[in-house]
């Protein structure tokens, strides 16, 4: 059976059909359609089962509000759940299927809980926990877990593809409605750059659909000119199928993109998440008409009159043939006009106010032959799985039916609210507008910035203008302040003039009829996803829940996919008329973004497969894999391990380049090491307070090893700072920290010294760095050319700019190996070519690349501490034998006061040594040191751990460090640590400097 009308259908291309299926069933509709437009076209009134009492349900909303409409879309790689029917476009050869319901939509067990509601009342699953363990576990858990959730999570990959977008602007307005067209006009006439999105695939909202008009020129009309003007405009960036999902501090909002969805042939991207910083927001988003209270008003065919009267005129689709129209305002009226100037039957209009006088709207009704009841309202909807009839009843009175009208479909309207949800993601705090009965934004408490400006404005409906006048000059106004925040100069045109009939004050209703008693009431729906009744509500404040966020946990209205689109104001009713409270006493709940779920693609964007977490490469890494590279994994990085010659094992390579560093020249791709630019007349005193020494004492040219711990005391990173000028600092970190300390120092400045003058840049990749190490270090570097290094014009920790063999060089004079060594920087893009400059000048000094392994015996060996291995976020500096590096000049520093503590300071903290196998064998990693006694396990006192041990190929022997108790006061004692197999290791406690321990090889 077909609905579709012979008229209307407005946004439909009715020479392209399309074929699509709904549970299996091949259906029919036209491009242009939603898929709840097609379904209701076939007479598909029955889309979803509720979340609780598997309740009939069907479409009640024609837009991002619906909150029965949840299908699975797809299958295999394409297949997504809770897809809404309103907002999905309809393509050839969709395929849906209805969720929550077994087995099958039309006959569902689960609808035996509607004859259980007695003992499944607000909040049951948490009384369960309280019953006996046994009961619990093996009767009401299963069931509850059973019963959770909506649709059925994808098994299959993910056939599609994402990517995010970065967008600057100075307005966005977000919503293509008549207000956000004509904000997005203001602004842009002002000169500034203006993103105007909306997220479905048509503009005007709901302008084209009401009606009206804009200058003496009918609504749509006015549409179609101001988007062709906008789109003219070089300054305006237009956007359909683009949501402004989230609103953030400073002026920063998530736009969720659907590129694809329908048109899945198309290539590229399905989703793309857009990440938006703007100048200042318009929030044009409309607002969201409210269902009534009355019992039965969640069987399928009891719509909002809104969606029925979009669905006339969007789609040339009915409802139904004869549709009774509820209401307690004049814009339902709307509805009634278009369903008879369509040919169908309005049985009556059935208004809730008792009005001294008729309105416009009241007076055009009768002229149109349909019966107008006020004061009257619902007692009842007959009908199961669809409508067949309503029973009328006085409002004022306790819901005696008084006559019963049979009708196929219910349109209600219980007045609008603003789609605040944007406004109030970023603080915008609300107002009670006691007219309207609805919280609009409170432009005096409007978000703002760092320094106290306001970055948002509302505008038209969201901003609690409800008529077309009124939209258009709020809009005009929104625009012009926008523009005007952003520094620039609003122009002096009027705003369009928009023309609708008067209407009549609408009153509020919250429960239909007014004086319905408790069996009555146990029936009226609130939250229609979440089966959350009047009587819940009601329930939760008896039971104590008087504060709105525990009532809407309590009942769990409002929550799920809904957040509170249609229940939320209702809701908020109910509770207060159980407390005795006013609306405005008892608050809001909070709207967290997104403001309709987005996908999980989106959010993941490119990363995925290979690229989820992209290797980093730096550019020497070719040359590295084509010389014998066998890669470490560090952090995101690979870094050559050692490069493994022919015929030779991995461990004999790091011996031949260890040796060889030590006794010729070696190169090390130290291009991973994190580099931060520290900048601003702070940067000095900002250092201080994240190293444990002083920086600030640091002169230009001259570097300074540092450490760097948490607020807790805890050594987080290290490296060497070189002071560039005065305002300037050059931080290296580890390699796999760069990121990390990055957010460490971001974080401390917008959070605790926001107001330092202080700019962190993170430059680790545009920039190539070699080490040059060894006795011949110097001498290769005087073969290329360009700079004096000697000792004397480039001293231990220093550095200089200058040339080498024509390429632009930053040298430091620093050494992690002991040896002579300079750290040599240059352009990423010349990294290449350095190195090989390197490789040929060092041909006849006895050249080597070296990897990380041999990195680490060379640092090993002279008692250098590696972050992470000596380091597992329990070690302090005094832990290391690294007093040294903690200013005694400095008041403070992160983790100074941590570092007072009395467990910080306990003398029975396990402190660094050396550790040398009496054998000559290598430690375990890892192993751990046993003393006498046993502890309450009955296994022998640990008293220390190896934190790294390598075997030295240059003093022969196997080298450790660890941490022991007392260690620095037992040197020369031999310690036991146990080994896998009952091996046993004995080892002697040395100083942990092995080589060279008074540093004149690498001071020369």
């Amino acid at each position: 059976m077909s609905t579709r009308l012979a008229t209307g259908g407005r946004l439909l291309n009715k020479g392209q059909p399309l074929q699509f299926t709904f549970n299996g069933k091949r259906l029919r509709g036209f491009e242009g359609d939603t898929l709840a437009s097609a379904l209701l076209a076939n007479d598909e009134m029955l889309v979803g089962r509720s979340f609780k009492y598997h309740r009939p349900r069907g479409i009640v909303a024609s837009g991002a509000e619906e909150p029965n409409g949840l299908v699975n879309l797809g299958d295999e790689g394409t297949f997504e759940p809770n897809q809404r029917v309103t907002t999905t476009e309809l393509f050839e050869g969709l395929t849906a299927q209805s969720q929550n319901h077994w087995p099958s939509l039309d006959f569902d067990i689960g609808a035996i809980n509607t004859h259980l509601s007695r003992f499944l009342p607000a909040g049951f699953y948490y009384k369960m926990f309280i019953h006996p363990r046994p009961l619990w576990k093996h009767v009401y858990e299963p069931f509850i877990r059973q019963s959770a959730g909506l649709g059925r999570a994808p098994k299959a990959r993910d056939a599609d593809t994402y990517e995010h977008f970065h967008f600057f602007c100075d307005v966005m307005v977000i919503g293509g409605g008549v207000a956000g067209l004509q904000a997005a006009k203001t602004a842009a006439l002002t000169g500034a750059k203006v993103l105007l999105v909306e997220q479905s695939a048509h503009w005007g909202g709901r302008g084209p659909v009401d009606g009206g008009t804009v200058d003496g020129k009918p609504v749509d009309n006015f549409v179609d000119e101001i988007v062709a003007e906008l789109d003219a405009m070089p300054n305006v960036t237009l956007r359909k199928r683009l949501m402004g999902a989230g609103v953030y501090d400073h002026g920063y909002v998530l736009g969720y993109e659907q590129l694809r969805d329908h048109a899945p042939e198309t290539p590229g991207p399905r989703h793309r998440l857009w990440r938006i910083r703007a100048g200042h927001i318009v929030t044009a988003t409309g607002a969201i008409e409210r269902p009534l209270s009355f019992a039965g008003n969640d069987i399928p065919g009891v719509m909002l009159a809104s969606a029925v009267r979009d669905y006339v005129a969007n789609y040339g689709v009915s409802a139904g043939d004869r549709t009774v129209v509820v209401t307690n305002n004049d814009d339902a009226y709307l509805t009634a006009f278009a369903l008879v100037n369509a040919g169908l039957r309005v049985p009556a209009i059935l208004d809730a106010r008792v009005l001294a006088e008729d309105s416009a709207a009241m007076a055009e009704a009768k002229a149109l032959g349909i019966r107008v009841m006020m004061g009257h309202g619902i007692a009842k909807v007959a009908g199961g799985k669809r409508v067949t009839g309503v029973g009328i009843c006085s409002q004022a009175g306790e819901g005696a039916v008084l006559e019963e009208i049979a009708c196929d479909a219910v349109a209600m309207s219980g007045g609008w609210s603003p789609v605040v949800h944007l406004w109030s993601h970023c603080g915008g705090k609300l107002v009670w507008d006691e007219a309207q009965a609805h919280f609009r934004p409170d432009v005096d408490k409007a978000p703002t910035g760092a320094a106290g400006e306001a970055f948002a404005t509302p505008a038209g409906a969201a901003a609690g203008e409800m008529r077309l006048a009124d939209v258009l000059t709020s809009a005009d106004q929104a625009g012009k302040a926008a523009a005007k925040a952003v520094g620039f100069k609003p122009t002096r045109v009027k705003p369009p003039v928009g023309e609708t009939p008067e209407e009549a004050p609408m009153q509020p209703v919250w429960l239909m009829p007014q004086g319905a008693g408790p069996a009555l009431r146990g029936k009226a729906w609130l939250d229609y996803q979440n089966d959350v009744k009047v009587s819940d509500v009601q329930l939760a404040a008896q039971e104590g829940f008087e504060s709105v966020e525990h009532a809407k946990r309590y009942t769990t209205l409002g929550m799920a996919t809904d957040q509170g689109k249609l229940s939320n104001i209702n809701g908020l009713a109910t509770l207060a008329g159980s407390l005795g409270s006013s609306i405005p006493e008892v608050g809001t709940t909070t709207f967290r973004p997104p403001y309709t779920p987005i996908s999980m693609g989106a959010i993941a964007g490119e990363a995925r497969g290979e690229v989820f977490q992209p290797i980093r490469r730096t550019p020497m890494h070719d040359w590295h894999a084509a010389n014998g590279a066998e890669w470490e994994p560090v952090g995101h990085w690979r870094r050559p391990y050692a490069y493994v010659r022919a015929g030779e094992s991995t461990h004999d390579a790091v011996m031949r380049e260890t040796k060889n560093t030590r006794e010729h020249l070696g190169l090390l791709d130290a291009s991973t090491l994190g580099k931060l630019i520290v900048k601003g007349p702070d940067a000095g005193r900002f250092l201080d307070m994240l190293y444990t020494n002083m920086m600030s004492t640091l002169k230009p040219g001259k570097c300074r090893y540092g450490l760097m711990c948490s607020e807790n005391g805890f050594l987080m990173d290290d490296g060497v700072v070189a002071r560039i000028d005065e305002d300037t600092f050059l931080c290296h970190t580890t390699t796999g920290g760069a990121e990390r300390i990055h957010q460490h120092m971001e974080e401390w400045l917008q959070t605790e010294w926001w107001d330092w003058q202080v700019y962190v840049a993170n430059v680790t990749e545009q920039y190539a760095q070699v080490a040059v190490v060894g006795p011949n270090a110097r001498t290769a570097l005087e073969k290329l050319g360009g700079m004096d290094i000697s000792k004397e014009a480039l001293g231990f920790m220093e550095w200089a700019d200058g040339e080498l063999a024509g390429f632009k060089v930053r040298v430091y004079r620093i050494s992690f190996s002991g040896e002579l060594s300079y750290e040599i920087a240059v352009d990423a893009g010349q990294g290449q070519a350095f190195w090989d400059a390197l490789m040929v000048v060092g041909h006849d000094l006895g050249v080597m690349p070296y990897g990380t392994e041999a990195l680490h015996i060379l640092r090993a060996e002279k008692g250098f501490i590696m972050i992470g291995d000596e380091t597992d976020g329990t070690v302090i500096p005094q832990d290391l034998g690294l007093q040294w590096a903690i200013s005694k000049k400095k008041d403070d520093y992160l983790g100074k006061r941590a570092q007072e503590r009395s467990h910080m300071t306990d003398p029975e903290r396990w402190k660094l040594v050396g550790l040398e196998t009496l054998s000559g064998a290598v430690l375990p990693d890892g192993a751990y040191a046993v003393g006498e006694g046993a502890n309450a396990n009955g296994q022998r006192t640990m008293i220390g751990r190896v934190t790294s041990s390598y075997h030295s190929p240059n003093l022969g022997k196997g080298i450790a460090m660890g941490l022991v108790l007392h260690g620095p006061d037992r040197m020369g004692e031999v310690l036991e640590f146990p080994g896998t197999e009952g091996a046993t290791y004995k080892a002697r406690i040395v100083n942990p400097v092995f080589y060279d321990r008074d540093g004149e090889k690498a001071d020369v």
